[in-house]
């Protein structure tokens, strides 16, 4: 991709961390609760049943009837709710908040998956307090039923598992907590979904993660955000973000970009034209291909000059995935300083019965505690590399 030569109209050179986490965060369930009741769906289709492009919260696809329509219920989504995506960020956010430092994929089965079958939670789409593994798709059990009933290796159990966003979806908050440093992002990343996926869906988890790490740096744009991602992503992850991020750069609204993006990632997508029809090589283990949700995420933040409103809504009337799209975009749109419409914020908080903020709250603190760890380790490294002799002098 050759980066613009104008500069972004979301670079907010003053956001704080606690500035970028909150956006980060709270953009990330926005973005979620708007994309629910379109999921699985094509653009025209989205037309067609709300007579034009969504812009807002909007209610189930079938109406009162989203107890027993099929293929949505029992779940409720839609006028406001947020979605799997923002159930698991936020189980995610907890267990940094226990272990209060760096995660692997050995924090995900000690403290991860007890936290997704023991306590119970409000579960907006359910309209009820339940258990988080009673609402999570059948790719996130998979930690459930590989790390607690399996006993697998927590670094191997990813292995088998559907190829799909499932890990990268709530991975934001590794993301934020390296901040401006997304090769530290990306790494721990791919050590924290190694328990719950492999291949490409792995990948994407580690790139979503070093893109909201890059998008928290200071003076970031989405064209840096991309270009940190190009530098880490291998395979065919690397070569759909270049592709999709490459058309976006040519358009500046997402109604033109919602075809010519869907037809960038299509070679790299192994689900096929018919989301609900998924082919027979969909979700297997490649090399070749991507994840479908992260490149069409960055490319809609490119489209957006990192816009959040314009991110999300793009995300959500492109349909397919939009939930996990939008969740995507809206995290780095939010990291990259743009500011959460305040009317969604509110609307998805009040609906969801979730308090937005208070993960944000949590991750920034445990964040800031991290850093100082860090920075001790480094220095205690310095002084020892240092009395080795091992800074060479230059001449």
């Amino acid at each position: 991709m050759t980066p613009k030569a104008t500069e972004s109209s979301a670079e907010v050179h003053g956001a704080s961390l606690d500035e970028r986490i909150t956006g980060a965060l709270v953009g990330a369930a926005v973005g979620d609760a708007l994309g629910g009741p379109v999921e699985g769906y094509s653009p025209d289709q989205i037309v067609q049943r709300h007579g034009g492009r969504v812009h807002g919260v909007v209610g189930p696809w079938n109406g009162d009837a989203w107890r027993t329509a099929r293929p949505i219920a029992p779940y409720h989504k839609g006028d406001g709710h947020v979605t799997d995506d923002t159930l698991m960020t936020h189980a995610l956010v907890r267990v940094y908040a226990r272990v209060r430092d760096h995660l692997d994929a050995f924090a995900i089965a000690d403290h991860l998956v007890t936290d997704l079958m023991t306590t119970p939670r409000w579960i907006p789409e359910l309209e009820a307090e339940a258990l988080p593994l009673h609402r999570v798709f059948l790719a996130e059990k998979w930690l459930v039923t590989r790390l607690h009933y399996g006993h697998v290796d927590p670094r191997e159990a990813g292995v088998g598992n559907i190829v799909n966003c499932g890990a990268a979806m709530y991975m934001a908050p590794v993301g934020l907590v390296n901040a401006a440093n997304p090769a530290a992002a990306y790494a721990e990343a791919l050590d924290v979904a190694g328990a719950h996926q492999s291949s490409y869906g792995r990948e994407a988890a580690g790139v979503f993660a070093a893109a909201v790490a890059a998008a928290c740096t200071p003076g970031a744009t989405p064209d840096t955000v991309v270009s940190a991602c190009l530098a880490l992503a291998k395979d065919g992850t690397r070569a759909a973000i270049e592709k999709v991020c490459e058309t976006a750069s040519r358009h500046t609204d997402f109604e033109s970009a919602l075809v010519p993006l869907r037809e960038a990632v299509a070679p790299y997508d192994t689900v096929g034209p018919d989301y609900r029809s998924p082919s027979l090589a969909a979700r297997r283990p490649s090399r070749l291909h991507a994840i479908e949700e992260l490149p069409v995420a960055l490319g809609m933040l490119v489209v957006a000059d990192g816009d959040h409103r314009h991110a999300v809504l793009g995300a959500v009337n492109y349909g397919r995935d939009c939930d996990s799209i939008a969740t995507m975009a809206g995290a780095l749109s939010g990291a990259l300083g743009s500011p959460v419409p305040e009317d969604w914020a509110k609307t998805v908080a009040e609906a969801s019965r979730l308090d937005l903020w208070a993960p944000a709250r949590t991750l920034t603190e445990v964040t800031r505690e991290i850093f100082t760890r860090d920075a001790g380790h480094r220095r205690t490294h310095e002084a020892a590399f240092t009395a080795l002799g091992g800074p060479r002098c230059s001449a």
